[in-house]
This record gives C-alpha cells, sequence and structure tokens, in this order.
C-alpha cells in the first residue's frame, strides 16, 4: 500500500527527545523550545517567534490580540480547514467567504474590496499548498482600510512570496507543524509569528495563561501574576525537542519534497497537455515547499471513480476540503460574499496524491502509472 502520509522521520528525534527527558525543563519554553525560535528568527527574518500547542491556536491567539468582539467581520476563504474560521468565530466574530483563484486555490485578492464594510476587522489569507497568496494587493487593501492581516501559513514553511518568508508579510502569521505537515513536533503544534512589535508583550501574556511569566524570567518584574485574559498555549519541550530533529535537517526536507513534486508535474505533464487532467500552478513570485502534490479533473464523479481505481492499485489517494460555507457551521456563523464561482467547483475536482518525506521513486512512478492507465 501507497499510503497518502507519513510522519516526517529523521532519526535525530530520538537524541533529542532523550536529551529533553533529562533536563530540568521540560514544560513550555525550555532548552529546544528556546532553538526552535532562534532558528525561526533567524531563517524567517522575523520580529518574534512563539511556538505552541498548534496551529489553531495559534489562529486564536491572533484572535484576542486584535481583540475581536461579537459582530466583527473578518475576511476569508471557504476553502480551508474550520480552524482558520473557528479562531474569530469562537469570539463572536462574522466570517465573510470571499472565492478562490482557479490557478492557486487562493483567496481571489481582486474580490477582497467589496467585501469589506464598517465592521471589517480583519481579513485572513490562506497558502494554500504552501503558495503564496497574492500579498501586495492584498497588505495594499488592508493598509488602506486600516486592518489587521493574519497569513494560515498552516502548510507554507520554508515557501516565500517576492522573496519574503510566508508569514512574515503581515501583522501575523500561523504554522502548522500537524504530523500531516513537513515538519512535525510529534503530531501536533504550531507557531505563531508576530511582525509588529507592539503585540510581542502581550502575545507572551496570553500565551502563559493570562500572567506576565515570561517578564519574570527575563527579570523584567519581581513576580509573576495575572494580567490579562489567555490560555495554556504553550507547547512542551518535549515536542519542541522532536521538531528540532527535523528542523536540524530542514534544507534536506525541503529538497527531497520538491524534488518529489517534480517528478509527479513531469510524469504527469502529459495528461495535462491532452487537458485530461490540470496540474498545481505556482506563479513567478512565489517559492513553494512542495507540501503537496494534486491534480484536478473534470468533475466530482470523476474524482470519485479515479480514487476508487488509484485504492484498487493500493493507492491511497484523498480529497481536500469541503468549502465551509457550504458546512451547517459555516451557514451559521458566516456568509458568502458574492458569487460562488470556482470555491465549489474547483474542490470538487481536486485530488492530493501521495506525497512525504522519505517516499520512494518507485512509489511516485507507480502512482503516475496507475492514473496514466485510468485515462487510457
Amino acid at each position: 500500500m501507497i499510503n497518502f502520509n507519513r510522519p516526517p522521520f529523521t532519526g535525530n528525534e530520538e537524541k533529542y527527545l532523550i536529551q529533553a527527558m533529562k533536563s530540568l525543563k521540560i514544560s513550555g519554553d525550555g532548552a529546544f523550545t528556546q532553538r526552535c525560535h532562534r532558528w525561526f528568527e533567524e531563517r524567517l527574518a522575523c520580529e518574534k517567534v512563539l511556538l505552541t500547542t498548534s496551529c489553531t491556536h495559534a489562529l486564536e491567539m491572533t484572535a484576542i490580540l486584535i481583540d475581536i468582539q461579537p459582530g466583527d467581520e473578518v475576511i476569508m476563504p471557504s476553502y480551508t480547514f474550520v480552524s482558520t474560521a473557528n479562531a474569530y468565530a469562537l469570539r463572536g466574530a462574522k466570517i465573510v467567504f470571499v472565492d478562490v483563484r482557479p490557478d492557486t486555490m487562493n483567496i481571489d485578492e481582486t474580490l477582497i474590496e467589496d467585501a469589506i464594510t464598517e465592521k471589517t476587522k480583519a481579513i485572513v489569507p490562506v497558502h494554500y499548498a504552501g503558495v503564496a497568496c497574492e500579498m501586495d494587493t492584498i497588505m495594499e487593501i488592508a493598509n488602506r482600510h486600516k486592518l489587521f492581516v493574519i497569513e494560515d501559513a498552516a502548510q507554507g514553511m520554508m515557501s516565500s512570496y517576492k522573496g519574503k518568508a510566508l508569514g512574515t508579510i503581515g501583522h501575523f502569521g500561523t504554522f502548522s507543524f500537524h504530523e500531516t505537515k513537513n515538519y512535525t513536533s510529534g503530531g501536533e503544534g504550531g507557531l505563531l509569528i508576530i511582525n509588529d512589535e507592539s503585540f510581542i508583550t502581550p502575545a507572551e501574556i496570553i500565551r502563559e495563561k493570562g500572567t506576565n511569566r515570561s517578564q519574570f524570567f527575563r527579570g523584567m518584574v519581581d513576580k509573576y501574576s495575572w494580567v490579562d485574559i489567555g490560555s495554556s498555549y504553550l507547547m512542551n519541550d518535549l515536542s519542541a525537542a522532536y521538531l528540532w530533529g527535523q528542523l536540524d535537517i530542514a534544507d534536506e526536507i525541503n529538497d527531497e519534497r520538491v524534488g518529489h513534486w517534480k517528478v509527479y508535474y513531469e510524469g504527469l505533464s502529459g495528461l495535462n497537455k491532452k487537458g485530461l487532467i490540470e496540474l498545481p500552478t505556482v506563479p513567478d513570485s512565489c517559492v513553494h515547499n512542495a507540501h503537496m502534490y494534486y491534480i484536478r479533473v473534470k468533475d466530482l464523479n470523476e474524482r470519485t471513480n479515479l480514487i476508487e481505481h488509484l485504492k484498487a492499485h493500493d493507492i491511497h489517494a484523498v480529497f481536500h476540503y469541503v468549502p465551509l460555507h457550504s458546512a451547517p457551521a459555516g451557514i451559521k456563523f458566516g456568509t458568502f460574499s458574492g458569487t460562488d464561482t470556482y470555491t465549489t467547483t474547483e474542490s470538487e475536482k481536486l485530488i492530493r496524491l501521495p506525497l512525504y518525506y522519505g517516499i520512494k521513486q518507485e512509489e511516485l512512478e507507480s502512482v503516475i502509472e496507475a492514473i496514466k492507465d485510468y485515462y487510457a
């Protein structure tokens, strides 16, 4: 069986986990957390990062940081994971969904301005498949209307837009280290990037259950106390140690995945030229991280049949999100701005193929041949 995903494992994780286990601090902000923080801040060239228990929690922190209140509106694509919307709906915001671009499945930047009202508080672009949204346009709109921009870069570690790392362009960025991502902290984990220094101290307070504990340990206050609302958003140091085992060879992992992506692209280009399938699009302004490889077929029926065909060849391929605006909670907590021209139709055509660190060349070729066999 060719699995759709296998969590990345380098062999270094065990060594660092044992080191963390034998240390005097295995809860949040231990030695490995600090190592990871320095790596991200240097590698991504950003102001401040904080490891969190998940990307979901990183997004929830941004909702608190920008003081989302009941009745506020937050603009985002409908083609995303539920956490993108949940983070703001939890605080009473109305979610305003905007259609996607058919080439990248990212939010259509040309439709955002029409969705803005006097109640709009933020825009949340989602960098689907690690391919950047058109951030120059989004930031220009946000700055003109005085809106916050939170980049949902859950899939985007090691990707960039015009030379800038994803997550470092808006006011905040969030990443995921779930087991399905290019790098994992042992199952769950996330990262909050803070690009406005005025939010650094409030973010540390929120992450530390609403206390100024971080400031206390830096000697900035003589005792720590409850100073604001917050929760327990700290990643434990064992998870950070697991993650460090992958950051140690981050470029190797990235290069291998990009190589796998190219094998699919070249192997399936013939079917694309015949008009039988569509391949992913990566705009010239973007450097992607090969988070996933997907193809798009004629329609929902063909997608179902092709997935079954691959299953019969012991290949596990999957579809992705059901658009949030059509879900019960999406109807309850949100609204779709304008017309759903592409979100539903394009999402129903999309199939994600097996891709992970460690997949073998012959397995990639087996997937390609099985797809060719279907269309033959």
